[in-house]
């Protein structure tokens, strides 16, 4: 596990009692924190993953990035 997926997860775990604690506090800026760090949360943990596997496994890395271009780039014409 790389170091920004136990962050990622780390900091989701934080920010769902942040949210729980806005939800029974009735604080809507404290839910909407949790909401917002619980997001930061899974893309750094989303990042890390990607990076570990960019390790493992970079020809396979490689080839979804250029289909993943290749697929936006098409959208962008039509």
């Amino acid at each position: 596990m790389s170091q920004n997926s136990f962050t990622g997860a780390a900091r989701d775990a934080a920010s769902r009692a942040q949210e729980a604690a806005g939800d029974f506090a009735d604080d809507a800026q404290t839910r909407m924190r949790g909401t917002y760090n619980q997001a930061r949360g899974q893309a750094e943990g989303a990042m890390g993953d990607a990076a570990e596997m960019i390790r493992e496994q970079p020809l396979m890395a490689g080839i979804a990035i250029l289909a993943i271009g290749y697929i936006i780039g098409r959208l962008r014409i039509l």
